[in-house]
């Protein structure tokens, strides 16, 4: 038996999903109360891989790690919030999207039973230490969980939206 062969990046290129950019109208990432900017970073990246954008609050040093953590070569999909964080999500979900949390509560889903997004979801998330405050909670239409094994409480911010996004992607 041969070893297998890895594809070229013309290969991958090739036979990914050909759909334009849309992320007003599909999936939003928001990490409204950031601590770590590797994260944020990190996040970016996989924002561009499910074909998502970024919403991040104006803070003096967000705009450095952005640009530290964009490994592409291209612009990418950043949305930045003036002001209250909150305000902006209920502007968003009075404006039709889906709010997912991704928090521990006693009404939570497992990220295993998280539906595919079939209009547009923002993706919210907490401080890595704290989590979602209660006025981001009141806003959330469901909360999801990330099941553990290990002794940790949580995951960071960066891995934690990932696997999230992938799941409403529906590329897992």
């Amino acid at each position: 038996m041969s070893a297998p062969r890895l594809r070229t990046r013309p290969e991958l290129r090739e036979q990914r999903r050909r759909r334009a950019h849309g992320c007003w109208n599909h999936l939003l990432v928001a990490p409204l109360w950031p601590k770590h900017s590797a994260n944020l970073g990190t996040l970016l990246r996989t924002c561009d891989a499910v074909g998502a954008c970024l919403a991040v609050p104006r803070r003096p040093w967000v705009p450095d790690a952005l640009a530290q953590g964009n490994t592409l070569r291209h612009r990418s999909c950043v949305h930045w919030i003036e002001g209250r964080v909150e305000r902006w999500l209920a502007r968003q979900r009075d404006g039709g999207s889906a709010i997912v949390g991704v928090e521990l509560t006693d009404e939570s889903i497992r990220l295993a039973d998280l539906p595919t997004a079939r209009r547009r979801t923002v993706v919210v998330l907490g401080h890595e230490l704290s989590g979602i405050p209660p006025e981001g909670l009141e806003l959330a239409d469901v909360t999801v969980e990330i099941p553990m094994v290990g002794t940790g409480h949580s995951l960071n911010v960066a891995v934690a939206g990932s696997l999230v996004l992938y799941k409403l992607a529906g590329l897992c």
